[in-house]
């Protein structure tokens, strides 16, 4: 199965990280929020991706053009003209880069990738939420319940504190981010079936109104509900806890292990290509 993530906007709530990089490719520890997103989907099987870039494209383009390189421990022997790889951690990867416009909305960015997901179902999200969700129990229950797109929704919290007063002005009671109860959200991972893609008429279309509005008429938007950890990265202060989260082992989202070590010719070849 595939998976498609939306990697192409301009990111102006975290102006401070996208005046020079895509959202994509603000980081969470040293690597992207993009590479810990698809580092999700690694962890269910999924290794087939197609990325839908726009602003800035180029630098998420050389990000993968380089990542054997960067991901490598060398050796540039000069004077010998050669090159030496001591480890190199390699991705079971397939990453198709489309270029889906400077402005296009989220719907035209998936109507632009719809000959690139033929053949059944395939996941889509977002360049900027993570979540520990099971895409595997996810991918299940669409199939099971046969609707056009499955949405992942999680329990609503609030950014902000709420407190209650008496009469006299105190301070009754206060809950930090409480979770309303009942109150579901979008978290922004999906399941969808390729004939969906259909019904986006053009690049202006925005994915989460007419598209998802008409699914909901047509009884064909299913829900799948997920209780454990969802947080986008809408802010500089959202990047900052996310990051607190990595560096301490404390990141929800990280249901992978980490790779062994290992080298190849085709590493070699790669770096000395590059150099």
């Amino acid at each position: 199965m595939k998976a498609v993530i939306l990697a192409g906007g301009r990111g102006t709530r975290i102006s401070e990280e996208t005046t020079v990089k895509p959202k994509p490719m603000v980081t969470i520890g040293e690597m992207p929020i993009l590479w810990h997103i698809m580092k999700i989907y690694t962890a269910h099987g999924i290794n087939d991706f197609i990325l839908c870039l726009g602003y800035k494209s180029e630098i998420i383009k050389q990000f993968f053009a380089e990542y054997a390189l960067r991901m490598s421990d060398v050796t540039f022997d000069m004077a010998q003209d050669k090159i030496i790889v001591h480890r190199h951690v390699k991705e079971p990867w397939r990453v198709t880069l489309v270029n889906t416009g400077l402005d296009t909305a989220t719907g035209g960015r998936l109507r632009r990738i719809r000959d690139h997901v033929t053949g059944g179902p395939f996941c889509m999200t977002y360049g900027d939420g993570l979540s520990d969700v099971n895409i595997t129990d996810l991918i299940a229950y669409h199939k099971q319940h046969r609707r056009l797109v499955t949405m992942t929704v999680c329990k609503h919290t609030s950014r902000f504190g709420i407190l209650t007063l008496d009469q006299d002005n105190r301070v009754d009671q206060f809950v930090e981010k409480p979770t309303h109860e009942g109150s579901w959200m979008n978290s922004g991972f999906y399941v969808m079936d390729p004939e969906f893609l259909d019904a986006i008429e053009g690049d202006d279309t925005i994915l989460e109104k007419g598209p998802m509005e008409n699914l909901v008429k047509l009884k064909q938007l299913a829900a799948f509900r997920h209780t454990g950890f969802f947080m986008g990265m809408d802010s500089m202060r959202d990047r900052m806890e996310l990051e607190k989260m990595w560096a301490a082992g404390n990141a929800p989202w990280k249901k992978w292990k980490d790779g062994d070590a290992s080298s190849g010719p085709e590493v070699e070849n790669f770096l000395r290509e590059a150099c």
